[in-house]
Parts: structure tokens; C-alpha cells; sequence
């Protein structure tokens, strides 16, 4: 049988202070280590958060500059583009145009000599026609 006697309330008494002076020792320290740790652990936390808010954004607007300047890049591309055939059709239209008058000035050319050499021909054309008729007939004119 237990006997209620002094010894119960050493005990008791003995008991509270091991509570206090655990308490006061060990768990109170874990505690607050315990408590940093979930405060660092949440302060982490947030930081990732902000820094991934923080990326999304940064993110995003990357990919607007690059669509921007893709559009900005396409407009001028059409208007190079569009200036350089306008450049190819103007010296397209100069080389026709000198080979126009090239070919003008060639034809000029070609009926000059012709008409020179059928004029040469034509003073030549009573000599030649002797020359013939002496060979064919054999006398001279």
C-alpha cells in the first residue's frame, strides 16, 4: 500500500523543481532556437517568393523587349527591303537606258559604214562591171 507521508511532498517538491530547472536550462533555449529557425525558414520562404515574383517580372519583360524589337526589326527589314528595290529598279532603268543608247549609237554607226562602203562600192561598180565584161567577152571597153 502507499503511505501518504513526507516523503510524497519531497518528492512532489522535487519533481517541480526538475520541471523548473529543465525548463529553464534546456527547453527554453530549444525554444527559441526552434522559433529563429521557423523565422529564418519563413524569411527564406518570402525571399524566394519575392525573388520569383521578382524573375516572373523581369521575365516578362525580357520577353516584350524581344517581341519588340523583333516587330521594330521586321518594320525595318520591309523598308530596307523596300529601298533596295526601289534602287534596283532605278539602275535597272539607267542600264536599259544606256543600252538603249548604245544600241542607238551602234545602228548609226553600222548604217554609216554600210552607206560608206555602198557609196566606195558604188564608184567602184563601173570599174568592176569592165573588169567583168572584159573577162567575158575578152576585149576592153
Amino acid at each position: 500500500m502507499i503511505k501518504v507521508d513526507v516523503s510524497v511532498f519531497i518528492q512532489i517538491v522535487n519533481f517541480l523543481f526538475l520541471i523548473w530547472a529543465l525548463n529553464l536550462v534546456l527547453y527554453k533555449p530549444i525554444r527559441k532556437v526552434l522559433l529563429k529557425r521557423k523565422e529564418k525558414v519563413e524569411g527564406l520562404e518570402q525571399s524566394i517568393g519575392n525573388f520569383n515574383i521578382s524573375a516572373q517580372e523581369k521575365e516578362d519583360a525580357f520577353a516584350l523587349g524581344i517581341k519588340d524589337a523583333r516587330s521594330k526589326g521586321q518594320i525595318e527589314k520591309e523598308i530596307l527591303l523596300s529601298a533596295a528595290q526601289n534602287e534596283e529598279k532605278m539602275l535597272l532603268e539607267k542600264i536599259n537606258k544606256k543600252a538603249q543608247d548604245d544600241l542607238a549609237q551602234m545602228r548609226d554607226k553600222i548604217a554609216k559604214e554600210a552607206e560608206n562602203v555602198r557609196s566606195s562600192l558604188q564608184n567602184e561598180v563601173d570599174s568592176f562591171a569592165n573588169a567583168i565584161g572584159q573577162k567575158i567577152l575578152g576585149r576592153v571597153f
